[in-house]
């Protein structure tokens, strides 16, 4: 049975994380030809990359994993709060969007370099109770040279029991100038869990994604379907948009038809009800 005991929840101002604010930390990272290969495979992309060969530029989001050993995850398999990330004293983590410009070129062999700062800690009160934003900051750059920047947002929430994540009606997805059809399924979940190093158990943890998070089925990570629509839009547009903002809006689960569709404008995924669960706009 999902938990259905609600934890005490302290008040959240923001001020208690104040000096949390402008931590940074940098992380190196080879764009290398067989993580490329293991990428590609999972896509069913049948590119090859030799050393020097431009890499799409929105890979870039599977590079860079959080390496934190065994004793540093916590009960949800995500690293433990409080090294960079703030003690944020609330069980649930999701991630709730980013803001993207790729400004350069990613070449295969390509020694990379990420810095990131903690850029704001925001408090809110949702439908699902207390949560709070964590807005942080990345810098990539090759040689010297910063090619992709990303601002990106996490969100903390309450233990509900029911998922938390996209309650209510929801937006109704509009008709769009193009499709295509992706049911995701659970080997997919865990290639892509696998090729970004993310512990995360509500991504293949069927037992624990239930009974305790509450969900019906294993959650498709945020990031799998921006990746997936970002490559459809690019098949639609002859490339993706070198600016990109993404919000997550509800759940997909393993298993349940996902609409990709778009315009010249944006690009969004909807669920097999028709209703939004990720949203992107172009520019």
């Amino acid at each position: 049975m999902p938990e259905l005991t609600p934890e005490l929840t302290p008040e959240l101002t923001g001020d208690e994380f104040a000096a949390w604010i402008g931590r940074s930390r940098e992380a190196e990272d080879e764009i290398t030809r067989p993580a490329l290969a293991r990428i590609a495979a999972m896509l069913g992309d049948p590119r090859r990359f030799a050393p020097g060969d431009a890499v799409p530029a929105h890979w870039y989001a599977m590079f860079f994993p959080e390496l934190a050993p065994p004793s540093g995850l916590g009960p949800d398999g995500h690293p433990a709060k409080g090294e960079f990330l703030p003690p944020v004293p609330l069980p649930r983590r999701m991630f709730a969007g980013r803001r993207v410009a790729l400004l350069g070129t990613l070449r295969a062999g390509d020694a990379a370099v990420k810095r990131s700062a903690i850029a704001a800690i925001t408090p809110k009160q949702g439908r699902s109770g207390a949560m709070v934003f964590v807005t942080l900051r990345h810098e990539i750059a090759v040689r010297g040279e910063v090619v992709i920047t990303e601002e990106q947002d996490v969100v903390y929430r309450e233990a509900t029991g029911s998922g938390g994540a996209g309650g209510g009606e929801g937006e109704a997805a509009p008709a769009g100038d193009w499709h295509e059809a992706f049911v995701p399924d659970p080997v997919l979940l865990f290639r892509y869990s696998a090729i970004t190093f993310n512990g995360h158990r509500i991504h293949y943890d069927a037992d624990y994604v239930r009974n305790v998070e509450g969900y019906p089925g294993l959650v498709v990570n945020g990031g799998l379907t921006l990746l997936m629509l970002l490559e459809a839009a690019g098949r639609a547009l002859g490339g993706v948009p070198a600016r990109y903002a993404a919000r997550n809006m509800r759940p997909l689960f393993a298993g349940s038809a996902v609409t990709l569709a778009g315009d010249a404008e944006g690009a969004w995924a909807a669920d097999a009800a028709g209703k939004v669960a990720v949203r992107v706009s172009f520019g």
